[in-house]
């Protein structure tokens, strides 16, 4: 059994068909359109999952505000704007997410040879 593909050449693409019985708001582009990605989520959720993870596991973090302020603790709840931090000896506090610079575990400072390189 032979198929045959049906493909219009080239120049039939390059030249508009000049049909009397053809629509003027009809072009070439009317056939069909080739599969584009499809755009990437809003929200991956990866920053939440990150907190319930560190929550859960009660994990001792390190949180650097942007003007190098650095507090130790653990994460307690978060929501959309802060976090509450519970601290060793010290108040708990709430600390808005816009002045956090970035969070890493308590104690990789010491994995990683130092903050300085010691």
């Amino acid at each position: 059994m032979n198929r045959k593909l049906f493909r219009p050449t080239l120049t039939e693409v390059k030249e508009p068909h000049t049909n009397a019985n053809a629509s003027p708001a009809r072009s070439h582009t009317s056939g069909p359109q080739p599969h584009k990605k499809p755009a990437p989520p809003e929200q991956t959720h990866a920053e939440n999952f990150y907190w319930i993870k560190q929550m859960q596991a009660r994990t001792p973090v390190v949180v650097v505000l942007t003007d190098g302020e650095t507090l130790h603790g653990t994460v307690e709840w978060y929501d959309r704007d802060c976090i509450k931090l519970t601290r060793y000896g010290s108040p708990n506090l709430l600390i808005y997410k816009k002045i956090v610079k970035y969070v890493y575990k308590d104690g990789e400072e010491a994995a990683m040879g130092g903050v300085n390189g010691q």
